[in-house]
C-alpha cells in the first residue's frame, strides 16, 4: 500500500528542485550582472532570461503552497524557524522582479535599478542557502511547535551554505549565458564558469564534509551501510558532472557546460534528500507526522495531477519558443 504523504512530499521536492534549476540561473544573471560593463551587455544577458524568468518562480510558489497545504505542520515549524531568511528572500525577489522592469523605462535612475536587480538577486539566492544550512542543521521542535530561538538559523554553518548557493548560482548564470550568446561576453563567461566550477566544487566538498556532523543520524546514514555505498556513488556522480562541466568549458560547448552545472545541483539535492529521509523537518519531524489528513491529500492531489503538467507544458513550450541565440541587435534568432 503506497503512502500518500510519501508521495506529495516527492511532489513538492520535485517542485522545490525545478525552482532551485529554473530560478537558479537567472538568480545568477543577477549576481554576474555588475561583470557587464557595457549596456550591450548588460541588455543582452537581461533579454536571455526575459521570457521566462517570471514562469521560473511559478514552482517557489507550488513548493510554498504545496507544504502549507499538505504538510501544515512542517509549514508550522519552518516558518518561524526561518521567518528572516524566508522575508529577506521574498522581499529581495520583490525588489528584483521591479529592477527587472523599469530599468529599461528610464536613463537616469537606470544604474539605480541595475543595483537593486544585482542586490535583490545576490541577496535571495544567500538567504536561500541560509535556509537550506539552518534546516540541514536541524530546527528544535517541542509539542508540535518551533521551541527555538530568534537566530537559530544564523550560524557558521548555514552561512557557508549561504555563500555556496551564491557561487553555484553563479555558475548556472554563466553557463546559461554561455549557452544563448556569442563573441566575447560568451568567451568572459567561459573563463568566470572555471574559477566559479571549481569554487562550487569546494563548497560541496566542504559542505559535504560538515553535514553528516550536524546530526548523529545524518552520520549513521552515510557511514554505515548500505548508506556507505552512497558515500562513494555519490561523490563519484559530482566528479563525473565536474568532469563533464571542464572538459566541455575548454572544448568550447555550449550546451554541456549548463547541463553539467545543472547536474551538480541535482546531485547535491539528492544528497540532501538521502541525509534528511523520512524526515521532512530535521532531526525529529517525519513525513508522516507532518501530513494533513488523507482526505485533504487527495484532493489536493486531484488538483495536482492536472496542474503540474499544464506548467510543465507551457514552461516547455517557452523554453522551446525562446530557444537559440540572443542577438544584440534583434533579439532571438
Amino acid at each position: 500500500m503506497f503512502e500518500l504523504s510519501f508521495i506529495w512530499a516527492g511532489i513538492i521536492a520535485f517542485a522545490v528542485l525545478t525552482y532551485v534549476v529554473l530560478d537558479g540561473f537567472d538568480l545568477g544573471i543577477g549576481i554576474l550582472f555588475p561583470t557587464a560593463k557595457e549596456e550591450r551587455d548588460k541588455a543582452v544577458m537581461m533579454n536571455s532570461i526575459a521570457p521566462i524568468w517570471d514562469g521560473n518562480e511559478t514552482w517557489l510558489v507550488l513548493g510554498g503552497g504545496g507544504l502549507f497545504a499538505v504538510f501544515p505542520l512542517a509549514y508550522a515549524v519552518v516558518m518561524p524557524a526561518l521567518y528572516m531568511p524566508i522575508i529577506l528572500m521574498l522581499l529581495a525577489l520583490i525588489f528584483r522582479g521591479v529592477a527587472f522592469e523599469y530599468r529599461w523605462r528610464t536613463e537616469r535612475w537606470k544604474p539605480v535599478w541595475d543595483k537593486a536587480f544585482f542586490g535583490g538577486s545576490l541577496v535571495a539566492a544567500f538567504m536561500q542557502g541560509i535556509a537550506l544550512g539552518a534546516l540541514v542543521q536541524g530546527i528544535e521542535v517541542e509539542g508540535r511547535a518551533y521551541a527555538g530561538g530568534w537566530w537559530d538559523w544564523l550560524s557558521l554553518f548555514s552561512v557557508l551554505t549561504g555563500f555556496a548557493v551564491v557561487v553555484g548560482y553563479a555558475l548556472l548564470g554563466a553557463c546559461w549565458v554561455i549557452l544563448k550568446t556569442e563573441g566575447d561576453l560568451q568567451a568572459r563567461m567561459r573563463g568566470y564558469a572555471k574559477w566559479l566550477g571549481l569554487g562550487t566544487l569546494g563548497f560541496i566538498g566542504l559542505v559535504s564534509i560538515l553535514t553528516p556532523f550536524q546530526d548523529p543520524e545524518y552520520f549513521q546514514r552515510w557511514f554505515n551501510l548500505p548508506g556507505s555505498v552512497l558515500s562513494v556513488v555519490m561523490p563519484a556522480a559530482v566528479l563525473a558532472a565536474a568532469f563533464a562541466l571542464f572538459t566541455g568549458l575548454k572544448a568550447g560547448k555550449d550546451l554541456q557546460p549548463f547541463l553539467a552545472a545543472l547536474s551538480l545541483f541535482v546531485l547535491c539535492f539528492i544528497g540532501i534528500g538521502i541525509s534528511f529521509y523520512p524526515n521532512i523537518v530535521p532531526p525529529a519531524l517525519t513525513i508522516a507526522e507532518a501530513a494533513a489528513p488523507d482526505s485533504s491529500l487527495w484532493f489536493a492531489l486531484v488538483g495536482t495531477v492536472v496542474l503540474v503538467p499544464m506548467i510543465l507544458g507551457y514552461t516547455a513550450y517557452a523554453y522551446w519558443v525562446f530557444r537559440g541565440k540572443i542577438d544584440p541587435d534583434e533579439g532571438y534568432h
